[in-house]
């Protein structure tokens, strides 16, 4: 008796359902937070959040591991002519991250980008003092375990940059907290050492920004971010009056 015949549905999966997005970026923050409470190795560390999207994480995850909170401004170097794309990055007072592939495919020179450089140097100073109170000064980082936040990873040349430069101040150790972010861009960090605590390491195939993973992701103000570095300046110092009452 032959079989009966019969054609098959054509089922597609994609691989986006292996993903979630996150609310909001204090959504995110909690993730990491809840992520980074059951880390093995962190004793008494300050997280360091990079301005402006990574404020409100940071806030989150200083919060839940009763952390001081930090800022780190990093500026990108765009390329002349195509501003989002990122030549390089630094931090003040910290030598820049050179993205040579980017260079090389644009055909410019460190040298064509001296005064996108000054540029930004002198808007980096400016953005440092526009997020800091008289009252929240920058931590000393040296022995210290620091965590790095970001509400995500693209290129990852902010990142990197921020990653050398507090490798630069001799802290204990450095972990490097992130939503979501691309596997290649993942790879890249931890072969430059750092210890890498992402929630989704998305295929590349399937990242196109870090937008792309938040249901809600608008621009965070400036004084927002002020105003968070207070706040956990704030309950850490009654935080520490309770202890030692």
């Amino acid at each position: 008796m032959s079989c009966p015949s019969y054609t098959p549905h054509r089922v597609v999966i994609s691989l986006l359902t292996m993903y979630h997005h996150y609310p909001s970026r204090e959504a995110a923050g909690q993730v990491l937070a809840d992520l980074l409470a059951r880390h093995p190795f962190l004793s008494h560390p300050v997280v360091v959040a990079l301005p402006r999207g990574g404020v409100p994480l940071g806030f989150e995850v200083a919060r839940r591991l009763h952390a001081p909170l930090d800022l780190l401004v990093v500026r990108k170097i765009g390329a002349p002519g195509h501003a989002e794309l990122a030549c390089g990055a630094f931090i003040l007072g910290g030598e820049v991250v050179w993205n040579t592939s980017v260079m090389k495919a644009l055909k410019v020179t460190r040298e064509d980008l001296e005064e996108t450089y000054q540029d930004e140097v002198d808007e980096a100073k400016q953005r440092e003092q526009a997020l800091r109170a008289p009252d929240s000064p920058p931590i000393p980082l040296a022995g210290r375990s620091v965590v790095i936040v970001d509400d995500g990873l693209a290129t990852g040349a902010t990142m990197k940059a921020a990653f050398h430069g507090v490798q630069r101040q001799n802290p204990r150790e450095v972990v490097v907290a992130i939503p979501v972010g691309p596997q290649s861009t993942c790879r890249e960090l931890e072969k430059m050492g750092a210890s890498l605590v992402c929630d989704q390491r998305v295929d590349d195939a399937h990242f196109s920004s870090v937008g792309q993973w938040y249901s809600e992701f608008p621009q965070v103000p400036t004084e927002e971010c002020r105003e968070l570095l207070l706040r956990s300046r704030r309950d850490q110092r009654s935080e520490g009056a309770s202890i030692a009452s």
